[in-house]
């Protein structure tokens, strides 16, 4: 099950997102629900670490086994969804995560993936451009250039 539960006001989720760097790339992501980027990752269902919900949902979206580095943000973050108007109280872990023993860099700049009812389209977007990006959530846009040695707590209202 899910951490995740809708209330008349807003709707909650935990969730693990993978920061995924080749190059000077990281590896985004989007589908026809959003409009804009975001990090490959989902949420985080009940007795699972943050760490192994990232690592799960890199195999179900990517089909890759891939390895965690280390946690770099938990977020908290505060905002309504572009696409369905709907708030949301979302607090997130972000991880960095290790894909050099996988083929995932050999599909190309860009490669979509069908998944159950989605379409997942995957782009490595150059990190020095980020900020121009249709990307979030915004606090990265900043901070990917330079990555945190340890975990920071992020708070974002957009």
């Amino acid at each position: 099950m899910d951490i995740s539960f809708k209330t008349d006001g807003a709707r909650f989720n935990l969730r693990a997102a993978a920061v995924i760097v080749n190059n000077e790339k990281l590896l985004a992501m989007t589908d026809e629900r959003s409009p804009y980027f975001y990090l490959p990752g989902g949420k985080i269902a009940l007795g699972e670490t943050a760490e192994q919900a990232v690592l799960r949902e890199l195999r179900e979206e990517l089909n890759i086994e891939a390895s965690v580095i280390r946690p770099l943000y938990i977020a908290q973050s505060f905002f309504t969804e572009e696409g369905s108007g709907e708030r949301f109280h979302e607090i997130c872990f972000y991880i960095l995560v290790d894909c050099a023993n996988t083929a995932l860099v050999s599909r190309g700049e860009s490669f979509i993936i069908n998944e159950r009812h989605h379409t997942l389209e995957f782009e490595w977007l150059d990190i020095a451009g980020i900020e121009n990006e249709y990307f979030y959530p915004v606090f990265l846009r900043k901070r990917l250039r330079e990555l945190p040695k340890s975990v920071e707590i992020i708070t974002e209202y957009e």
